[in-house]
Parts: C-alpha cells; sequence; structure tokens
C-alpha cells in the first residue's frame, strides 16, 4: 500500500517470539549523506502530505531513521548472527524483487535491495473513515499522490486524536496498523524488520504489492491502485513459487489458496457492500438506516461464519468476530474491489501475468475513472485477446 510512509512487524506468528537482525548503526556514512537523507526525508513528507508542519516533520524524522538504517541485505547472509529461517526469508526477497524486475518487468530500482529495522512494534497507524450512512470513504489530500482513502501516522497518540476529530464529526472510523510502505520509486524502500514475521507466502505477496506500486499508480485511484496491487501481488506470488519450487510445493498451494481465499472474501464483501447501498439509498429516516445497518451487520457476520465454518484456516476468518462499522468496511472495499474484473483481464490475456500488467497498463493509460476504463477495454477487446491467446 501507499500512504504516509506505513509499515508492519518481524518473525513472529504466534505472538510470544519477535526476532530482528542484528542492529548496526552505520558509521561510514559521512556528512553530505547525512544530509541528503534529512533533505529526502523532508521531500518524502512533503509528497505524502497537504498536513501540518508538525505532521511533515514527524514524517520525514521517522523516514530518515529508515533511510539512515538501511543496510544490503547480502550482507546479513551467511552471518551467523543471522537465525537459518530468517537467512531463507531474506534470500526470497532477493529473488522475489529479481523475478519483479527481470520477468514481470516492474520498475524495481533498489528496492527492497536492502534492509531497515524498525526499533518498535508497530511503526505506523492507518486512519480510516466513511460517512455513517454512505459507502464511501472519507479522502485525505496528499501532495503528488493526489486523495487517498486513509492517513498514517508514526504515533498512536496522533492517530487517536483523528480517530476522535471524525468522530465528533460524525464519521465511522477505523484504526489499523499497517503492513508496508512504498515511496512509488521515488527512494529505494528496504525490507522492514516488522515484515520478519510473517510466512515466505504472506512475504512474496507484500514485496511484490509494493513494487508493483511503483510501476502503476494513478493519482486519487486509491481502491484501484490498491486493488491493483493486491491481484498483481497474489497472481505474482503464485508464478513466482510455482517456477521457483513447482506446482506442487507447499509455497505454491499456500499462495493459490490465499487468493482463493481473497477472492471469496472480496466478493463476499462486494454483496454486503451492495445491500447497505440499497438500505442507505431508501427513503427513510436516518435514525431507521442506522438501526437496520445493524441488522445487516448481524446478518453478515453470521453468513460469512456459516460459509466457512469448516474452514478455520481461512485467512478472514476473524471477520466474524470483529466489530463493523462503514469504515471497517471501506478498508476491505479498498483492498478487494472488483477482484475478478483482474482476473476477467488475467484469463483474457491467456493466464499471462507479464501480459496482462501490459494491458492493465495500456487500458488505463488514457485517463478516466480505471475500472470503468478496464470494464470498457475488456468489453472491447476482451474476446479477440482470448481468441489470441489461444
Amino acid at each position: 500500500m501507499i500512504h504516509p510512509p506505513s509499515v508492519s512487524p518481524s518473525l513472529q506468528r504466534d505472538g510470544t517470539q519477535r526476532c530482528y537482525l542484528p542492529i548496526r548503526w552505520v558509521t561510514r556514512r559521512g556528512l553530505k549523506h547525512l544530509l541528503w537523507l534529512v533533505l529526502a526525508s523532508i521531500l518524502v513528507a512533503a509528497f505524502i502530505s497537504g498536513c501540518s508542519p508538525l505532521y511533515v516533520l514527524r514524517a520525514a524524522y521517522e523516514e530518515g531513521k529508515i533511510l539512515w538504517r538501511r543496510e544490503p541485505i547480502v550482507d546479513f547472509l551467511g552471518n551467523p548472527q543471522v537465525q537459518p529461517d530468517t537467512q531463507e526469508k531474506l534470500q526470497l526477497v532477493l529473488a522475489a524483487r529479481e523475478y519483479a524486475r527481470d520477468v514481470l518487468k516492474f520498475k524495481v530500482g533498489g528496492s527492497y535491495s536492502s534492509y531497515s529495522y524498525v526499533d518498535r512494534p508497530d511503526l505506523t497507524y492507518v486512519v480510516v473513515a466513511a460517512p455513517k450512512t454512505e459507502l464511501r470513504p472519507y479522502t485525505w489530500w496528499f501532495l503528488i499522490v493526489g486523495r487517498v482513502p486513509y492517513k498514517g501516522y508514526f504515533s498512536k497518540e496522533d492517530a487517536q486524536a483523528e480517530i476522535d476529530r471524525l468522530t465528533a464529526q460524525g464519521y465511522d472510523t477505523n484504526l489499523r496498523t499497517s503492513a508496508a510502505f512504498s515511496t512509488l520509486g521515488w527512494f529505494d524502500d528496504p525490507l522492514l524488520s516488522h515484515l520478519l514475521r510473517y510466512d515466505r507466502t504472506i512475504l512474496s505477496e507484500i514485496v511484490f504489492h509494493e513494487l508493483f506500486h511503483n510501476t502503476l499508480y494513478i493519482n486519487g485511484a486509491g481502491a484501484f491502485n490498491e486493488s491493483s496491487a493486491n491481484f498483481i501481488g497474489h497472481r505474482a506470488a503464485m508464478d513466482f513459487f510455482r517456477t521457483r519450487f513447482g506446482a506442487d510445493s507447499a509455497e505454491y498451494l499456500s499462495a493459490t489458496q490465499a487468493w482463493d481465499d481473497e477472492r471469496e472474501f472480496g466478493g463476499f464483501i462486494a454483496e454486503m457492500a451492495r445491500t447497505l447501498g440499497d438500505l442507505y439509498g431508501r427513503d427513510i429516516p436516518r435514525a431507521d438506516k442506522l438501526r437496520l445497518r445493524e441488522d445487516v451487520f448481524a446478518r453478515s457476520k453470521a453468513e460469512w461464519l456459516r460459509r466457512i465454518a469448516d474452514r478455520p484456516n481461512h485467512r478472514f476468518r476473524a471477520f466474524s468476530q470483529r466489530p463493523l462499522n462503514n469504515a471497517v468496511l471501506m478498508h476491505y472495499v479498498v483492498y478487494l474491489k472488483d477482484l475478478d474484473l483482474f482476473e476477467a483481464l488475467y484469463d483474457s490475456c491467456g493466464r499471462d501475468l507479464v501480459r496482462t500488467i501490459e494491458t492493465l497498463r495500456r487500458a488505463v493509460a488514457d485517463g478516466g475513472e480505471p475500472f470503468a476504463a478496464l470494464r470498457a477495454w475488456l468489453a472491447k477487446h476482451g474476446k479477440e485477446q482470448t481468441a489470441a491467446a489461444h
């Protein structure tokens, strides 16, 4: 994802162990490099923010720490202080970035060739908001990237203050931590120590997702940017693991199941959004809409639990246990919107991901609403593209 820099956590699947790579406080970099990092950090903060000077300075400071602590990943390979499982993940990240660069033709640059230590459990806190009787996200404006449906903070207290401000204005709100960040290729984004907590499948998906943001990003189209990167991240991980380990490998099967879960849940959220949209569009008092939406929330959680009752490892099983409001749903809508539309494009390109990526870029190149542009392209070229692929 892209927003005021975001992140997530290290080598911890059961919540009890956290293992970071050895810290190297860099002393060899001179004053000139330090000044460049300060300026670069301020630029990052400026282009991600249309906000207060304090917000910009805090973002610049935190981004500066990330940049300052970067070390080449290859320096940690073979280091006896680094656990074998961690070394395998580091090698996997390097292999994934090379696959993205050489096979998928992403704009990779130096991203994910370095590692940066994060010195607290959660780097950023992401605020999402939405009106109580409309399924549309509250948006924030940021220089260069336009409007985005979320805002990140390095301080939980600052994020909570924004939550309180929006709640006082009558919005639904949601606060979460983030998984990774992208500077859209402006700088060489490192692998953050938080990400080493994830298994090989999720780690690879994140790398491909973030690198795709470097390759295709449409200003002001938050849902399209995140949903397309979600699709590409999953499909790239599947191709990568099949090529690297084979179609019978645990990694490929895990990546395939993850994408199936994602599409299934995305379809369910779309159904729920349509039901709520119909409710919110009715000519009834606002109080009735608020009361009836709680019935929709309760029924939907019960229905989702019924659908996956025999699948305890489903990625989205926890949905049935969490409190719901429009802001929570908008988070899912942003990342899971029209995933089957991207699958249709993939099918029309002969299930060739390289062709799909190039076609996707061409389909939205002329501007306009990108989902509409993609539908129009499929309506015009889909059948002939499928025939040519076969």
